[in-house]
């Protein structure tokens, strides 16, 4: 079982339109394999790579909602979680909700507008694999409320900031409360939406997965119809490629540097 600390991203789920297609696209894509869709659930549909869970699609109960994968941060008490939110200015989208013996579920929106799930575990811990090749390795946040969420979720979960100077851009990666801020400990990355971005773009998380061969995946992106909306390109942190599968839901891949974990 995963340890994770407070504020930890934990799980990631896709909202869909179809499920199915999407159980064609990542299986080819990460080599995912899944549960049957739980009926009691409204669908939700188990990921698993080499037979530990890593994710799960979902289909959307509203067509007007976006298709977006969404991440889930740990929470040891999700109804203490959502009043701190609240108290600190963000909103809740739903509040605390049991999902049978899963756990307790929750989403909340931070000032700047991104939102985010709470996921307090009963018996679904969260991830079984991360941080290995086809499985869920980081997530930013892009917000163009810089300072009102950086005081919001040091405020909600302690966050243990360290400005990263060398990433071209104004960067900031969060480590849990306790720890000696740097690349070891982050376990979340906020970014600006600058004028390089659609004006229209809302404030959002991203959500990375790894793989061996960032180029590789990118092109399979686009064979299987999706979309490569940032080419690959290096960083000090590896190769990434910002993408879309064949039903829009954005995520990022990277290919971490010699020696790393993907």
């Amino acid at each position: 079982m995963a340890a994770f600390a407070e504020g930890t991203p934990c799980w990631v789920d896709a909202s869909l339109p179809d499920v199915e297609a999407g159980k064609r696209f990542y299986g080819e894509l990460f080599g995912w394999t899944f549960a049957d869709s739980s009926a009691q659930y409204g669908g939700y549909t188990q990921a698993y790579r080499d037979g530990r869970n890593v994710a799960a699609l979902a289909p959307k109960p509203d067509g007007r909602m976006p298709t977006v994968w969404g991440v889930y941060l740990y929470t040891a008490d999700a109804r203490a979680a959502a009043a701190r939110i609240r108290a600190a200015g963000g909103q809740m989208v739903m509040d605390p909700m049991p999902v049978g013996p899963y756990g307790v579920a929750a989403m909340a929106a931070d000032p700047g507008g991104a939102v985010f799930g709470l996921w307090q575990p009963g018996t679904h811990h969260g991830f079984e694999a991360s941080m290995e090749p086809y499985t869920y390795c980081w997530s930013e946040l892009y917000t163009r409320a810089r300072d009102a969420v950086d005081v919001f979720y040091a405020t909600v979960f302690g966050y243990v900031p360290q400005d990263q100077d060398d990433a071209g851009t104004e960067y900031r990666t969060w480590s849990p409360p306790g720890s000696v801020p740097g690349p070891e400990t982050a376990v979340l990355g906020r970014s600006l939406i600058t004028d390089a971005f659609p004006e229209a773009m809302p404030a959002h998380f991203l959500v990375y997965f790894a793989v061996p061969d960032c180029d590789r995946a990118a092109a399979d992106v686009r064979r299987l119809g999706g979309r490569v909306t940032a080419d690959p390109f290096d960083t000090p942190y590896g190769r990434i490629a910002v993408v879309a599968d064949n039903q829009g839901a954005a995520f990022a891949l990277l290919q971490e540097p010699e020696g790393g974990k993907a």
